[in-house]
């Protein structure tokens, strides 16, 4: 049996978010970040774009790390067929919020494990659907928003984990972990399609 102690874990990706949430199954992984393009191609539509970019940071981190279960992750939100990335300002998150208000948006939480025990990788991966309905928001009431929790380096520009869910009249998912990032339940399936033992 092999359980998650016994291997070289490696979870490809600098947010801090997805690295709670794995802490969660386990403390015994590192942290590799991985050198990939998130550019997005032309006409590429956000559910793709999702898939591309965790199946490229996993690659980019399995080339320098052999022997490990690297995972990569990516999240695109999707509002209309058009890609909501991190705002990183303030103007920039409050604009994306007023675009969301009274709208539903879907993210899209990508997953890809590499298997790179042996020589022929293995490729693990999954998707994540969760449909978010905004409720009507003032600018006002945006503003306020941004300013408590600063959700400058989230797609969509809120934190459901923490005061974001006040913005919201539902949420559609089969699992309630993927919003933040990193879809828990897929992840756990994956994991033990390589063979890994979670509990």
């Amino acid at each position: 049996m092999t359980t998650l102690h016994d291997i070289d874990l490696v979870l490809g990706s600098s947010s801090i978010y997805r690295r709670e949430q794995l802490s969660r199954l386990t403390t015994k992984f590192r942290v590799v970040k991985p050198d990939a393009d998130e550019t997005p191609r032309a006409d590429e539509v956000p559910r793709a774009l999702a898939i591309r970019l965790a199946t490229a940071k996993a690659e980019a981190v399995a080339k320098h790390c052999p022997g490990a279960i690297v995972i990569g992750s990516d999240q695109v939100a999707d509002l209309d067929g058009r890609p909501l990335g991190k705002p990183g300002s303030v103007d920039n998150a409050v604009g994306q919020l007023i675009d969301c208000a009274g709208k539903t948006v879907v993210f899209h939480s990508a997953l890809c494990v590499i298997d790179a025990r042996t020589s022929m990788h293995a490729y693990f991966e999954a998707l994540d659907t969760t449909r978010v309905a905004f409720r009507e928001l003032g600018e006002a009431e945006i503003r306020r928003y941004v300013a408590r929790e600063n959700p400058l380096d989230c797609a969509g520009a809120f934190k459901s984990e923490g005061l974001g869910i006040a913005l919201f009249e539902s949420i559609q998912s089969t699992d309630p972990t993927a919003l933040i990032g990193l879809p828990m339940i897929a992840l756990c399936a994956l994991l033990r399609r390589a063979g890994i033992t979670i509990v």
